[in-house]
């Protein structure tokens, strides 16, 4: 009985000790990748950094007189080919973040 216990306590902290590890060597990956190349490593890619031109032509169809509104841009730029990657056109809030709002 007591040495079941003192075996489960011991694989406890080489657990723990290995999840420390993990997680160590994992941020310095992260840290060494984000020094050498300058850009973000983590999270989803914006649509600025996955499409440039999708983005560009949202900001160009916004700033047309008479105002659009963000669905008549997502309808635009639906026409112009830049739909999601299921072929739908982008939504209204989609629209607003590659915008900025």
């Amino acid at each position: 009985m007591w040495s079941t216990l003192l075996i489960r306590q011991i694989l406890g902290a080489v657990a723990q000790f290995d999840k420390v590890m993990t997680v160590a060597k994992l941020r310095g990956a992260r840290d060494r990748k984000r020094r050498k190349t300058g850009l973000k490593v983590e999270g989803r890619k914006t649509y600025a950094e996955a499409n440039p031109k999708l983005v560009e032509l949202a900001h160009q169809l916004s700033e047309q007189r008479p105002r659009l509104s963000l669905r008549e841009i997502s309808a635009a730029l639906a026409s112009e080919g830049f739909t999601t990657p299921r072929g739908l056109p982008y939504s209204a809030s989609a629209v607003a973040s590659m915008l900025g709002r």
